[in-house]
């Protein structure tokens, strides 16, 4: 049987909050690491409002861009983020470095946050 828990390393992506503007996640190092995937959780949603989760990625760890839909893999972050949910977003890209972004539009605030699940063994993590 196989070992998951020695094949991944978590961090902490965005720490828990109720957040009532965008939220910048932390810039997550890939250097040996076969790949990332980000959870997201939320919890409370107050007055409708409206949050997205994307990720970024970046060569020096300060400067972030959007990535193109072809690097993300397995996403089911929907547009429009729900209350009491869990989401995922894997990065298959060749950056140095990804972050995860939650995008405020409109409403009043969104519990939420977010972690990085790193496949760091030699076998890909299915």
């Amino acid at each position: 049987m196989r070992d998951l828990s020695r094949n991944i390393k978590t961090a902490l992506a965005l720490a828990p909050a109720v957040l009532t503007a965008t939220a910048n996640g932390v810039a997550i190092d890939l250097k040996g690491a076969n790949g990332v995937a980000f959870v997201v959780n939320t919890g409370a949603l107050a007055g409708s409002a409206i949050f997205a989760a994307k990720v970024q990625e970046s060569d020096d760890g300060s400067t972030f861009a959007d990535v193109v839909d072809t690097t993300l893999v397995d996403s089911n972050a929907p547009a429009t983020l729900a209350a009491s949910s869990t989401y995922k977003l894997g990065y298959r890209g060749f950056k140095r470095y990804a972050r995860v972004v939650l995008t405020y539009t409109s409403g009043t605030s969104l519990a939420a946050g977010a972690s990085a699940v790193l496949n760091v063994g030699d076998l890909p993590v299915a």
